[in-house]
């Protein structure tokens, strides 16, 4: 049976995806230098014979790798990120993601049958700081190309995920007018004040939109001013969040009309830099219960129900463009939180190594199950464009 072979192929390669796996582990990279990860899983996928192209939508660290079984047929698309977090390293377990997606690929390029398909994989760099997926599609790398989207990660419980916050990221800087605070008071625009008002206005606003949605912000600088000057420039970051990207873009244009609305009051001018747009995800339920469904064929552990609302991730981008799911797959306690000194324990664990393991399996499962039964695809497909109908007509 196909699926024998499938899993047999992933079991054989154990041994490689366990030492990569635990290399990146010992050489933790943050976003955008992941170069060594990046060529141990380029020069594997090379090796087992796909294309590999290196510096993706001019991301140095990104890369495709293409295998085509005949001509037309699903691209199955299988991303992997690789960064590390600074100061901590892979406490995230993202480590584990690059050996999951490549016996995936393996296998589905070695259960090649008559029917025409296409794996294609994709190294996207930097998830946990500047996004590197967004970078890649603000570069041309849109993934359109992609019939569906399949990612792996690590954690407490083997399950999928619905829905995700989409993310905003400002950076604020008000400008103002510096002068002796008791000498000449009169002459002063306190950037300061501008940023306090516009704080101030932020709490209001947080009475007048959806419960959903956070709004978090601190001050980053205020130039080292001392208390008897008042303040030239004061900047802050903030974030905006909410499960539903089109009616979180009306409550960024009400957050811009508060900031503006505070530099009008204190004779001051305010800078509005949009650092990141993440955007949420859109579910697709037939994709997540196909996956769900290998996980409980492969005896997968903890296995439990789908996680309704989660955080913030680039991965969100692609999935309002193609159909997408992630595999989460249990290799800590239940208990651990991600970025955690737990995650960071089980890294180079038996777990984490089966975890890689089931992952493949789960993911190369139901990719074949796609290829085997286009009406299948076609059904995933029809959802996730009237969920995304659904997304964006709401509001």
């Amino acid at each position: 049976m196909w699926k024998e072979k499938l899993y047999q192929s992933i079991d054989d390669a154990a041994p490689e995806l366990f030492l990569m796996s635990d290399d990146i582990f010992d050489h933790p990279e943050a976003g955008m230098e992941e170069y060594h990860a990046m060529g141990l899983l380029t020069d594997w996928l090379e090796k087992e014979g796909f294309a590999v192209e290196r510096g993706v939508a001019k991301v140095e660290t990104a890369f495709r790798a293409v295998f085509k079984n005949g001509e037309g047929g699903p691209n199955i698309g299988l991303l992997c990120e690789y960064d590390a977090l600074p100061g901590i390293g892979h406490a995230c377990g993202h480590h584990m993601q690059g050996p999951c997606i490549l016996a995936a690929a393996k296998a589905l390029k070695e259960s090649a049958g008559d029917r025409p398909y296409t794996v294609t994989v994709y190294g996207t760099p930097a998830e946990e700081s500047v996004s590197g997926k967004i970078k890649m599609i603000q570069n041309g790398c849109t993934f359109e190309e992609l019939s569906v989207a399949f990612m792996m990660h690590g954690g407490p419980a083997t399950q999928v995920d619905v829905k995700s916050l989409a993310n905003s990221k400002f950076r604020v800087i008000y400008h103002g007018v510096s002068s002796h605070a008791a000498m000449q008071p009169e002459k002063g625009r306190s950037a300061l004040d501008g940023l306090i008002l516009a704080f101030q206005g932020i709490e209001f606003l947080r009475e007048h939109v959806n419960s959903d949605v956070r709004i978090h912000y601190t001050v980053t600088n205020c130039g080292g001013t001392p208390a008897n000057v008042v303040p030239a420039r004061a900047e802050a970051s903030v974030y905006v969040r909410s499960y539903n990207r089109t009616y979180l873009d009306t409550v960024i244009e009400r957050f811009k009309k508060v900031l503006k609305g505070a530099a009008m009051m204190t004779e001051t001018e305010v800078e509005i830099v949009e650092e990141k747009k993440v955007d949420n995800k859109i579910p697709v339920h037939s994709l997540n219960e196909l996956l769900m469904k290998q996980a409980h064929e492969v005896g997968a552990p903890r296995i439990r129900p789908a996680r309704e609302k989660t955080g913030s991730t680039d991965f969100g981008n692609v999935m309002h463009r193609i159909p997408g799911t992630c595999a989460r797959v249990a290799f800590v306690g239940e208990q651990a939180a991600s970025h955690s000194q737990e995650y960071l324990d089980a890294g180079k664990t038996e777990e984490a190594h089966h975890a890689i393991l089931y992952g493949a399996k789960m993911i190369a499962g139901a990719a074949r199950e796609l290829i085997d039964q286009p009406e299948l695809l076609e059904a995933v497909q029809k959802e996730f464009q009237e969920n995304l109908r659904k997304e964006t007509a709401e509001f």
